[in-house]
């Protein structure tokens, strides 16, 4: 089914906590999932508009709402009411345009982030806000599409893979972050391989198509960076341990997924730096190309003066020239020309010019 794109604006003069979407609508309809689950068992279950939500405020389950699609603004209101969350948090979650950030409203933390993954096997990058609200023992994700960015961690709950089912929710938020941050390695390897393929395409044929595939480039460098340099001030908040909803022991796996985040923010500043360099790099082709074809046509050129020189004397209409009444003068001004050739042609190559 086709997908809608409709963009909505935000219309200025309404007043803080107003619900407008802003942003693509991506799905027909919001679907809400929940997982609970406990170090003995994790269930799923499919929540429906109306339903009691309050419930999963406090059990003794861990629970994780995962939320795709927020244009239903009715819909999403509801939830955050159940949660008690801030109307300036809900403005935020439905405006797809945030700057990723944290904050602390004391019973709950809010995240947002941009995740960034590759597409139509390894060609295309694509990427979408997710907002997280972490409270004691719970975790609301809300995404805009219907992409299982977070399969891995599902699987992990379910398959009680490592230790997240013996953990509370801020490793579960961890988790989620850390899905996040390993994406944003697999779409600069994905842009560092395109780098190298460009590289070769610009040293041996530039052309029209490498100049517009740089610009491509560089805006996907400035749509990484505006979501990755952001991310290390939230990561870094996190790591700090200000809050009293993240545990010490979740603390060390947060100042690990700082260090993945310099990490990537080194390679993505690398990149950019060759991408910027590529432009330099196209001029400089584009310039020893043309000097080539000049160099050809200044030899050709030069080849043919002294040829056209003695041409245009003797094609000059005068009774008083004595070598038109030669018997062998057609020949010897052939062999002359000829000689002439082959002499500029030696030195041209004694001169490497060929």
């Amino acid at each position: 089914m086709r997908k809608k794109t409709i963009r909505t604006a935000k219309k200025p003069g309404l007043p803080p906590g107003s619900l407008l979407h802003v942003g693509q609508q991506k799905l027909n309809a919001v679907k809400m999932t929940v997982h609970s689950y406990t170090p003995a068992e994790a269930l799923e279950k499919q929540l429906h508009p109306g339903e009691e939500l309050a419930a999963f405020r406090s059990t003794d389950a861990i629970n994780w709402i995962r939320v795709t699609g927020l244009h239903d603004i009715g819909l999403i209101e509801q939830l955050c009411t159940a949660f008690g969350l801030h109307p300036l948090v809900q403005e935020d979650i439905l405006n797809t345009e945030q700057r990723p950030k944290l904050e602390d409203y004391g019973d709950y933390l809010f995240v947002v982030l941009k995740a960034l993954w590759v597409e139509n096997e390894g060609d295309t990058l694509t990427g979408e806000q997710v907002s997280l609200i972490v409270g004691p023992s719970y975790v609301i994700s809300f995404q805009e599409g219907d992409y299982d960015l977070f399969e891995s961690v599902h699987s992990r709950i379910n398959s009680d893979k490592g230790r997240i089912r013996k953990e509370g929710a801020d490793y579960l938020a961890y988790a989620l972050v850390d899905t996040i941050v390993d994406n944003y390695f697999n779409a600069l390897e994905m842009l560092g391989e395109n780098i190298e393929a460009l590289e070769e395409v610009l040293v041996v044929q530039p052309g029209a198509d490498a100049l517009q595939q740089i610009h491509v480039l560089k805006r996907e460098m400035l749509r990484f960076r505006k979501a990755l340099w952001p991310l290390r001030e939230v990561i870094g908040c996190l790591s700090r341990g200000d809050s009293s909803l993240v545990k010490d022991s979740t603390l060390l796996y947060i100042r690990d997924v700082y260090d993945h985040t310099i990490q990537a923010i080194d390679t993505l500043e690398t990149y950019r730096d060759i991408v910027s360099g590529m432009l330099d790099i196209y001029l400089s082709s584009v310039s020893n190309r043309m000097n080539q074809i000049m160099k050809v046509l200044t030899i050709i050129s030069t080849v043919f003066i002294p040829l056209t020189f003695i041409v245009g004397v003797y094609g000059m209409n005068f009774k008083s020239m004595p070598e038109l009444d030669w018997e062998w003068g057609y020949p010897a001004v052939w062999i002359l020309m000829i000689a002439i050739f082959l002499i500029e042609l030696k030195f041209f190559r004694n001169r490497k010019w060929l």
